[in-house]
Order: structure tokens, then C-alpha cells, then sequence
């Protein structure tokens, strides 16, 4: 008791170094933070410096969930619903000067709209590069063994599969005899992109009028409006400035995915780019995250693709050869996947959207490629247990059972707590 108690203050610990500054200090700092699931994944990289394995363990097997890079809005509508009302206010001669430079911005981008919504940028491209090459060089044990298996599988949607070839392009320069199988097909759909049934579907929407409430507490459009429009209540009166102010901040944050993209975010205050992550920080939150609103289940969304990871590892343990299992998907699995496994502090539950932010951050789960990695360890030689350690975006990740060696921990342990987990929700 004394050692899992001392275990348990050790993971505190981390937490509370992690958790040094507040969101508001670390967004003040680096505004793209706010960006939520559109923050560029390059501008959030850790330092590397990752914790020595235990004597005479090496990793073996890594296990891999992942986003998709960077990439244009997805809607039709995305760009155009901020466009039209400032063409309006052209029209009536009720833009300011910034109004009308940031119309002029808006309209030559979205020139580059056509036919690409949805689509992997180039800076998304890059990202993929980025975590492929790092991978051979953190594990060369797994990624550069002769030979070595690779199992790379993507939803059918486009951006997912170039972030899928741009990771094995990196995985097959390093290592020339790597077997690399890549599969896409809706037959995978049902564990890398789950549909929301059973109790799932049932609490979705469950406390979307206290959020809708939140959002319109905190959206106080009028500072900005005055200067988008020379006639504040012609724009009161024409405009929908909430919505506006929403919608415009979401175009200018998701330019971080684009190289040479005009800066947009200027626009807004520190204190209203702290607002707007809130808003999106709380419905990620109670859509697909532990929030007692939604019967703390959304997170059993991805209960196919963990029972997966599981039986995978199953398989690949027991052969005992150097294999990597990758799967991309989407911030929509990634989310919850990571609070139903209870990586650092995803899994906290919080009453109160009102408190939220003190808790819990999107942007340390969910940005553009983000991924959660499970490293298996064997002993070099002789027989022992088999240890895991968990990424959360190349970052060690603290799991939810005792070790005496953080943050690697007994598979046998792991597997067990998932397991129970996932029984007990099926039960309910």
C-alpha cells in the first residue's frame, strides 16, 4: 500500500509540473493554443526528453493511433458565411478601413478554397513527416529491425490517407526491408471511425442549451465590430455579430494550417481569444469528453477501437517480434480515445463548464496529427513482464494504475483495467 501510494504521488507530481501555468498564461503566451483542434502540431512539440526504460528492457511493439495532418476548413460554407456580411457592408459603405483590408484578405484566400475543403495542406503534409522520421529515430529498435512489420490502416477519408503514406514514406527511408501493409476500406470503419450508437447516441446533445448559454455569455462581439464597421448599430441591426465573431475567429485560428496565410488573428484581444477557447474547449469537452452532462459516456464512443488495441497487442505480444500497429483517423476518436484511457488528466471529471478551463485543456489532447502511441518493452534476455509506456502527442503520458516504475507499466495490469472497463459499460 505504502509503495502504490508513493507511486500515486510520483503521478501528481508530474501533473503539477505539467500544469506549472494556467491555460490563460500558456494561450497569452502562445495564441495558437486557442486554436483547440485546428493548432498546428508543430507548434506544440515537446522537448524529447523521454524517460530511460527499466534495465534490460527494450521496446518491441508500438501501438498507434493517429489524426490526420493539417488541413483546409471542411465546410461549404466555412469561408463564405464570414465573407458575405462584409461584402454586405461594402456594398452600404460600412466597413472601416481594417474592415475593409480584412475583406480583401478573406476573399483572396478563399480563392485557394475551391475544390479543397477538407483537403491535407502542405503544413499538415509536413507534420506526418515530422512524427514518422521521429519515430525510427525513438524506437530504432522497433523501426529499423530488419525486416520489421508494419500494419498501417486509415479511414477512407482522403486527408487521412496522405498523412498515412507521408509517415511510411519516413518509415520505409529509414529502413529499406521494412514490410509496410497499408489497407483502406470501409470494412475498418467501425473501429477507426465508430457511428455513435447505444448509450452513446443516447446522451449526445444532452447540454447543449447550457453551452449554447456559455457561448453566448462569453461572445461580446461589440469591440470588434467597431472595428470591422464605421456604423456600430447599422452592424447590430444587419448583422448576426455574435455568430460573425465566431465564425471569423475560427477562419483566422485555422490559418496556422497554411503556409503564408494571411494573419487574421490580430484582429482580436488576448482576453477575447481566451473566450473563444473556452467556448470550444467546453463543447469539445461535453461532446466527446468525460462531462457529467453527457452521463460521463461519450468517451465509450471509441470502445471498438480500444477493444482493437487490445486484441492487436494480444497478437503481436505473443509473437514477440519488432511490429508497429498504426491507425489514422480523426480528433474525433483521438479525444475520446484518450479519456477512455485516462492519459494524464484527460479522464477528470468536472461539474461546472464555469470551471472547466482550470482543468482541462483541448489543445494538450487534439491538435492537427495528433496521436497517442503504446510503446511495449520485453526484457532483452530472459523471461519477464511485458511494460508499456504511452504518448500523448510524443509526450509521456501517466495511465491509470500503479507502477513502481513510471511512467512504464505492467501490460498484464493495463490490459486488465481496460478490460474490466470496457465490461462493466457494456453491462450497464
Amino acid at each position: 500500500m505504502k509503495k502504490r501510494f508513493a507511486t500515486l504521488l510520483m503521478g501528481l507530481a508530474v501533473i503539477s509540473a505539467v500544469d506549472a501555468q494556467t491555460a490563460r498564461e500558456e494561450i497569452d503566451q502562445n495564441p495558437w493554443l486557442a486554436g483547440s483542434n485546428y493548432l498546428d502540431y508543430d507548434r506544440q512539440l515537446p522537448s524529447f526528453q523521454y524517460t530511460k526504460a527499466p534495465k534490460g528492457y527494450v521496446p518491441f511493439y508500438l501501438s498507434h493511433y493517429g489524426r490526420h495532418g493539417s488541413r483546409w476548413l471542411i465546410g461549404e460554407n466555412d469561408y463564405e458565411r464570414v465573407i458575405r456580411p462584409l461584402r454586405k457592408a461594402r456594398k452600404e459603405g460600412k466597413l472601416t478601413r481594417t474592415g475593409e483590408e480584412t475583406l480583401r484578405q478573406l476573399e483572396v484566400f478563399n480563392r485557394t478554397t475551391v475544390k479543397r475543403l477538407g483537403d491535407l495542406t502542405t503544413v499538415g503534409e509536413r507534420q506526418h513527416h515530422g512524427i514518422g522520421r521521429r519515430l525510427t529515430e525513438h524506437f530504432p529498435e522497433i523501426f529499423k529491425a530488419k525486416g520489421v512489420a508494419i500494419d498501417a490502416r486509415s479511414t477512407v477519408v482522403n486527408r487521412c490517407i496522405l498523412s498515412m503514406i507521408a509517415e511510411c514514406e519516413e518509415l520505409m527511408a529509414a529502413n529499406p526491408t521494412a514490410r509496410i501493409h497499408n489497407d483502406v476500406s470501409e470494412a475498418l470503419q467501425y473501429y477507426l471511425n465508430a457511428p455513435w450508437e447505444g448509450k452513446v447516441r443516447e446522451n449526445s446533445g444532452k447540454g447543449d442549451r447550457q453551452h449554447r448559454a456559455f457561448s453566448q455569455q462569453l461572445t461580446k462581439p461589440s469591440r470588434l465590430m467597431g472595428v470591422l464597421f464605421n456604423d456600430l448599430p447599422w452592424a447590430m441591426d444587419e448583422v448576426d455579430t455574435g455568430n460573425l465573431m465566431r465564425q471569423l475567429f475560427e477562419v483566422a485560428i485555422n490559418m496556422q494550417s497554411h503556409d503564408n496565410a494571411p494573419d487574421l488573428l490580430h484582429l482580436f484581444t488576448k482576453d477575447e481569444i481566451y473566450d473563444m477557447w473556452r467556448i470550444q474547449n467546453a463543447g469539445w469537452y461535453q461532446n466527446y469528453g468525460p462531462s457529467p452532462l453527457t452521463g460521463s459516456v461519450m468517451p465509450f464512443s471509441q470502445a471498438n477501437l480500444l477493444e482493437n488495441i487490445i486484441q492487436t497487442a494480444d497478437t503481436c505480444v505473443a509473437l514477440g517480434k519488432p511490429q508497429a500497429t498504426l491507425r489514422f483517423g480523426h480528433e474525433v476518436c483521438v479525444m475520446p480515445l484518450a479519456c477512455l484511457l485516462e492519459l494524464d488528466s484527460c479522464g477528470v471529471v468536472v461539474e461546472r463548464m464555469e470551471d472547466l478551463d482550470q482543468h482541462w485543456r483541448n489543445y494538450r489532447i487534439f491538435p492537427m496529427a495528433c496521436n497517442i502511441q503504446l510503446i511495449f518493452y520485453r526484457p532483452q534476455k530472459g523471461n519477464g513482464d511485458i511494460l508499456v509506456k504511452a504518448l500523448l502527442n510524443e509526450r509521456e503520458a501517466t495511465l491509470p494504475i500503479a507502477t513502481t516504475t513510471p511512467p512504464y507499466y505492467r501490460w498484464q495490469d493495463l490490459r486488465e483495467y481496460y478490460v474490466q472497463k470496457l465490461n462493466a459499460y457494456r453491462a450497464e
